[in-house]
């Protein structure tokens, strides 16, 4: 079989089984994307900036010549939004989890991992080449047994980790944080904490769940990014200013990468103004997930969570494209979630609600979907 038959093969099996993906133009009111404040859209606040949009730093990487002092601007007042030691600016989510867990986790450590932790977080595992524990979603239990396990048999030299996210993306929960610490602690394992959808949106200021729970000094690190709630370009890491240094040095997702161009960093400092101030919005999102969430309720889809992700699980995968295709012809963009991106049988709709949503919008997606629901003959709690 030539490498093209095999690609096509590949293309016509993923068509078979209704998991097959394209690029396409968004269309209906945005009930898909992570612009929870509603930053991407009507609310930002950010302005031009002048001579910075000429500027040509960023086609380097930032031990090169593409450090602007822009960002250094930006990592101070980062560590002064989450009472942090130190911040590292990254390029990317993605870029900050994968190139953070396998810079700073070596062979023969050992990492329990919820099992539903986001694609990033795996494959960064996966460069570490760690003994790995994936624990059962959220389970403090099955997190204890693999820590007790593990630690009675320690080996000198060699260290435990926790990995987990502290808003789950497709199931729309929170992880029990303040228990997870608390075992990390007595088992002396170092907690890392992914809070990409949680950024912006918990705390008095935004700055995310660690922080709200007042866990800051008792984690190793946590992983936030700016393309979701926030509106901008990048992601950071919030650690200590050891950890910093260690990464500048060691870690080939910085090293190698070209850094972001300078307006960007005026960005952040326009939406770190508007996010610390932004009590209505963040009152607002919560308004408005409420409000679904009881009126879905009422039509008896119970889904789980109690956060603005909300997860219709409809299992197999053909349902879920059937009623997402219901919803964008009635002009709500919602799309079908389905394996790998979430385990098999538990095919979704992932409905983003968001600040800027009016109530009108969301009694008709609501109305909506329980009639699709019904249409395509789906019954049950959801």
């Amino acid at each position: 079989m030539s490498i093209t038959e095999r690609w096509t093969s590949t293309l016509e099996t993923l068509k078979s089984q209704g998991r097959y993906r394209s690029l396409r133009c968004s269309l209906g009111i945005d009930f898909t994307s992570n612009d929870y404040l509603g930053y991407g859209s009507s609310r930002s606040r950010i302005r031009p900036v002048g001579d910075l949009e000429r500027n040509r730093s960023g086609m380097a990487s930032r031990l090169l010549r593409g450090h602007h002092p822009i960002w250094d601007e930006v990592e101070s007042a980062l560590a002064a939004w989450h009472q942090a030691e130190s911040i590292l600016m990254m390029t990317s989510g993605y870029a900050a989890n994968e190139g953070l867990i396998s810079t700073i986790i070596e062979p023969g450590d050992w990492v329990a991992s919820d099992e539903l932790n986001h694609a990033c977080i795996v494959d960064g595992l996966r460069m570490a080449r760690a003994r790995r524990f994936s624990f059962r979603h959220n389970d403090l239990n099955h997190l204890e047994e693999g820590l007790k396990a593990e630690h009675q048999k320690r080996h000198e030299g060699r260290e435990l980790f926790i990995i987990t996210e502290s808003l789950f993306s497709m199931d729309g929960d929170r992880a029990p944080l303040r228990e997870i610490v608390e075992l990390a602690e007595r088992y002396s394992a170092y907690l890392i904490v992914d809070e990409a959808h949680a950024t912006g949106c918990f705390g008095m200021k935004g700055s995310g769940i660690v922080d709200e729970l007042g866990l800051r000094d008792r984690i190793l690190a946590s992983v936030h990014t700016g393309g979701k709630a926030l509106g901008v370009l990048g992601a950071y890491l919030a650690c200590s200013a050891l950890l910093r240094e260690f990464l500048i040095n060691r870690c080939r997702h910085l090293i190698f990468t070209t850094a972001l161009p300078a307006i960007a960093g005026a960005w952040w400092l326009q939406m770190l103004e508007q996010v610390q101030e932004d009590h209505e919005g963040r009152a607002k999102l919560r308004e408005n997930f409420t409000f679904v969430r009881n009126s879905l309720a009422e039509w008896n889809l119970v889904c789980s969570g109690d956060q603005f992700i909300i997860p219709v699980i409809l299992g197999e995968d053909p349902k879920a494209v059937a009623v997402a295709q219901h919803l964008q012809n009635r002009g709500f963009d919602v799309r079908a979630i389905r394996p790998p991106s979430v385990p098999p049988g538990t095919a979704r709709l992932r409905i983003s609600i968001h600040a800027d949503h009016t109530k009108k919008q969301l009694q008709e997606l609501c109305e909506a979907l329980a009639e699709g629901i019904t249409t395509h003959g789906i019954t049950g709690s959801l």
